[in-house]
């Protein structure tokens, strides 16, 4: 099999990830809406989007700052949103953390929800890929490039049309964070954070600036680094020794060995 080339990784990056740009692609467009509706100029909306490259975040900044919130409450918002950026990275840093600088602050830019799951993914399936870097890259320029286009056209639609955030695009963005998140939830620290962060929103919801979404995220991280330690742990532990220093072995073998020792004795006679 012939090694993959930087454009062939680059472009199957892209690829893989088509699936998500479609359901991110609403999800900018009401962005862009959003911000049309808030006191912030259109060029801001774009300039966010530009810099800061975190739709979740995006949205709750926009909304924040429509309501007149302070800036301190503003950044320490978006700031816990987006740590769940830092068990992305944590993930991905085996695979990555070889290149250089320049690479890696790119690829840290570049790193969302749906381009960790479609990278994640290939490095699972391929954990020696000397190329994967690209595959990264096409995946987050893929993702990037989607959420410009997508925020402009909200930008200028959103003035045009008012209520178009109310169509129920949004429901796209739903379904393509139910498809990243169930398959991990195989995984028993996902799962655990996924559970606890869920009963958590639902739980405090009705907390004002949306404190409810930074106490849903903090516990769900927690719990899941909690769970991921714990599962660590336990493999890193030797197995206890028998008290003459051999290993102890499983009770119901020696029983089985027995059994086969009696019988093959019996057999003899």
């Amino acid at each position: 099999m012939p090694a993959p080339t930087r454009a062939a990784s680059f472009a199957a990056g892209a690829r893989d990830t088509l699936p998500m740009i479609v359901g991110a692609a609403p999800f900018g467009l009401i962005f862009g809406a959003l911000v049309a509706t808030t006191p912030l100029a259109m060029w801001h909306g774009q300039l966010m989007s530009l810099t800061v490259f975190a739709g979740s975040s995006q949205f709750i900044a926009a909304g924040l700052f429509a309501t007149g919130v302070g800036y301190l409450v503003l950044w320490a918002t978006t700031l816990i949103v987006n740590l769940r950026h830092m068990l992305y990275a944590a993930n991905l840093l085996p695979h990555v953390g070889h290149l250089n600088l320049r690479w890696r602050v790119l690829l840290g830019f570049l790193l969302t929800d749906e381009t960790f799951a479609v990278t994640s993914s290939h490095f699972h399936r391929h954990p020696d890929d000397p190329m994967g870097h690209w595959y990264f890259l096409g995946s987050g320029l893929s993702m990037y490039m989607n959420w410009q286009v997508w925020t402009l056209a909200g930008l200028l639609f959103g003035a045009a049309f008012p209520r178009l955030q109310t169509l129920g695009l949004d429901f796209a963005m739903v379904a393509t964070f139910i498809a990243i998140i169930v398959p991990q939830m195989a995984r028993a620290p996902w799962a655990i954070a996924t559970v606890v962060a869920g009963a958590a929103s639902y739980l405090c919801h009705d907390l004002p600036y949306k404190l409810g979404l930074l106490v849903a995220v903090a516990l769900g991280i927690a719990a899941g680094m909690l769970a991921l330690h714990a599962k660590r742990r336990d493999g890193a532990r030797p197995s206890r020794p028998a008290r003459d220093g051999s290993v102890a072995t499983n009770r119901s073998d020696k029983r089985t060995g027995a059994r086969s020792q009696d019988t093959s004795a019996g057999g003899a006679q």
